[in-house]
Order: structure tokens, then sequence, then C-alpha cells
């Protein structure tokens, strides 16, 4: 199935697609704009006193103090702070180095164990409330560490180097080409569960390492869990992004644990994720491997076709093996991967059905998504597409909402951080 036909199946007038939204600078000053309102809802509240950042309720205040939460402070949360307010040292935001400092220091300090190596997740004002060590939470601060070297931090060689060396040691399996998954403070295994989320997230990091410090083994294993996730498995289940698997790397299809990391079925949004990494890695790869494009293109449509609800617009959080909706709240993030995959696969493929996606998704992400009195996005919207937190409580993070304004106006050819670095005048114009 085309991009074209996609579009039609799911009908949403988009206007006439000439000119490209992103050739127009108008619109490329929209998204920065877009970027500059997260930045400031985040920025000037976040920092906590006692190391890393505050979670923040619907109106941008400190949800420790405002509605008697608990001041935990966890892993990806402070490594997605230190990789966004890197982007925005990149754009030139007076103050974003000092949230850059702000995570690096609680990194090393607080999620830091300094006893038995490796990143813990949770710190609470108490000491460590979650001792667990998670893959997904060391691929993030690898992207924390190379996101900081790029723009120079003086502490990021010492946690990139860090974290490099318990990746190696303790998560990667070098006989699969994926890393294992959890392990106890002492680093005894948790489970056998093996998942495609942090596999994912660490082949954006890997990349960004690989970017950072030219170090090819970093891009090799990218390659490697892209061709284990996606050419093998992916494919195999008809362009679906099977999320767990056993120990042996079998799929799970039973599988129902943690709605917001573990949901059961599959989830669009990774589909829609993986399209675009895809793309960066068959680019930075030199466009060598032959199956990329084509699995970028089908996980994108497929995503499309079964994820968007083609009534009232938004992506269902999960489906099921038979592809209903199973978790059918429209959380913002599969529609900020939409976003920035359509935008992304619309710069390599001559294909007006993605910029028909790219506009489809703003639309709807600018109606229903962002929040106008409070600042933020709502990060999950009801089957009647009003905001509830059964989820999620207040503004979670910055991260999918800020690369979503600005990946788009990057080269498809690298990470965001490269790209800001590379883009000067060409932010805006194009």
């Amino acid at each position: 199935m085309t991009s074209n036909q996609a579009a039609a199946d799911n009908s949403s007038w988009a206007g006439n697609t000439k000119p490209e939204f992103l050739k127009l600078v108008a619109h490329r000053l929209w998204l920065l704009g877009q970027a500059g309102d997260l930045f400031d809802f985040f920025q000037y509240t976040s920092i906590n006193p006692r190391g890393g950042f505050y979670d923040l309720d619907t109106a941008g205040r400190p949800l420790a103090e405002t509605q008697g939460h608990e001041d935990v402070r966890q892993l990806h949360v402070t490594t997605r702070m230190v990789h966004c307010f890197a982007i925005a040292h990149l754009l030139g935001r007076p103050g974003a180095d000092r949230l850059i400092d702000q995570g690096m220091d609680f990194l090393w300090k607080g999620h830091r164990d300094s006893d038995n190596g490796g990143y813990v997740w949770g710190i609470s004002e108490d000491g460590i409330s979650n001792s667990t060590k998670q893959a997904y939470g060391h691929a993030f601060v690898l992207l924390a560490s190379a996101s900081a070297k790029v723009v120079g931090h003086p502490d990021a060689d010492r946690l990139l180097e860090d974290v490099s060396t318990v990746l190696d040691d303790r998560f990667w399996d070098d006989a699969v080409g994926a890393t294992t998954e959890e392990y106890a403070q002492d680093w005894a295994a948790i489970s056998d569960y093996r998942g495609q989320n942090s596999n994912m997230h660490l082949t954006e990091a890997l990349m960004a390492a690989y970017e950072a410090t030219g170090d090819g083994e970093y891009l090799n294993r990218a390659g490697r869990i892209a061709d284990l996730i996606i050419n093998r498995n992916a494919r195999a289940v008809d362009w679906r992004v099977a999320e767990h698997f056993d120990a042996n790397w079998n799929v799970d299809l039973h599988y129902a644990g943690d709605p917001v990391f573990r949901p059961s079925g599959t989830t669009p949004g990774h589909a829609l994720e993986w399209s675009r990494l895809l793309i960066q890695l068959w680019e930075l790869e030199g466009r060598k491997t032959d199956w990329m494009p084509e699995a970028a293109r089908n996980l994108f449509h497929n995503a499309c076709v079964q994820g968007w609800d083609a009534q009232t617009g938004g992506f269902y959080y999960t489906l099921d093996w038979n592809n209903a909706p199973d978790q059918s709240d429209r959380f913002w993030w599969p529609c900020c991967e939409g976003i920035a995959a359509a935008a992304v696969l619309g710069q390599v493929f001559p294909d007006e059905g993605f910029e028909t996606w790219y506009r489809r998704i703003w639309s709807f992400t600018d109606t229903h998504l962002i929040d106008r009195k409070n600042g933020g996005w709502f990060p999950a919207l009801d089957d009647n597409l009003l905001p509830t937190e059964r989820v999620f409580v207040g503004k979670p993070d910055i991260y999918h909402a800020v690369q979503a304004c600005l990946i788009p106006l990057c080269p498809t050819s690298g990470s965001i951080t490269r790209g800001l670095a590379q883009a000067g005048d060409g932010l805006v114009t194009g």
C-alpha cells in the first residue's frame, strides 16, 4: 500500500500539498516557536534544589510541591532533560547550560552507583527509591552523554566512557546483537524478559554516540539491533513491531506488563519511531543496507493505516494482534513520532502522502494536544479527546514534543544534535 492510499483510507482534508510546509520559512519559524514554548514551560520551574528535576503538574508547577506527590526523580527524566537542553543550547537559548549542568551533576552524584557500577532508576529525598538497573535508562544515559559531548560539556567524556563500559560489561549480548533488560542493584538478573523498547532507544543513543565520537562500534551495534528487531522480527509479523520477547528472543504475544513502558500488543508509535531511526541509520551507514528504506516505508504506512483513528484522529496507544485498539487513549508521543517520521521520509522519498500525513498529524496535535492555556502538551486524551490522567499525571517531559518540532528542520543524515550543530541559517531557510 502506498502512503497516498493510506491517506485516502484516513480521510482528512490536508489541502494542496505544494509547496511542502517545510519549504516555507513561516512554517519553519512556527516550529521554532513551538519548541521555544516547550523550553519556556520546562526551563524555569523544573530544577530541583535536591538535585535533578521536578516532575511538573498541568500548570508547570512541581508536582512534589503542589499535589503532595513524592519527590522521586527517575533516570529517564534526568537524562532526557540533559539531551533536550543540549538541544536548547545549540539553538542559542540563554540559561540552557544551567539545566545541562544540573542534570549531568545528578547523573554522576545521584543516579550513578559508585559501588556496584551502573545507574539506578529512581532517587527520592530519602535516597534510592528504585535500585533497578534497566537497559532503557542506560540507553538514555548514553544519549545524554553524547548530546553533552556535542555541546562541549566538561563532564561529557567521563559519563560517556562510564556508561559505555557498563553497557559493554553488563547489558550487551554480542551473540544476539542486542541488549539484555534489567538487573538488581548488585547486578543479579531480575527476569528473562527481553524488550524492543530499550533496544530501540539504545539504537538512537548508539547513533548519537557514533556521531559524537566517530567510534564505528557504536554504529555497528545500532545496525545489529535494527536487523534483529525490524528486519527479522517486524518483517515476519507484517511490519508490526513486536515488543516483548523471552530470553531466546522468541516473540511473546501474550505479555502484558507496565502500561507505560511495556504495554501488551503492538504500539503504532514505536513503528513510527523506528521508521525514522532506520532512515537515519541508513544514511549514517552510507545508504548501503537495502532493506532499511523498504522497512521504513512499510512501518510508517502500517502504523498510519492501523493505528490512526479515522473518525476523530490521533493514534491509538496500543493495538492487539488483530490490529484492533487495545488501549485506545491517544498519547502525545506517537503523534510526535509520526510528525518526525513523516518529515524525514518525505525528504527522502518523492511521495506526497508523507506531506499529507505530516499536515494531518500536526493539525490534530495543534488542535487537541497543545495546551494553549497552561503551556506544554497534554500527555493523553480519552476517546472523547479530552485530557485524561489514567496513566500520566501532569506534563511528563519535554523529549518527544521538542524533537517533533525540531527534527523536521534538520537533515535526514544524522541525529538532532548533529543536525542543529551543522544547520546554521538553514534551520530557518531550509
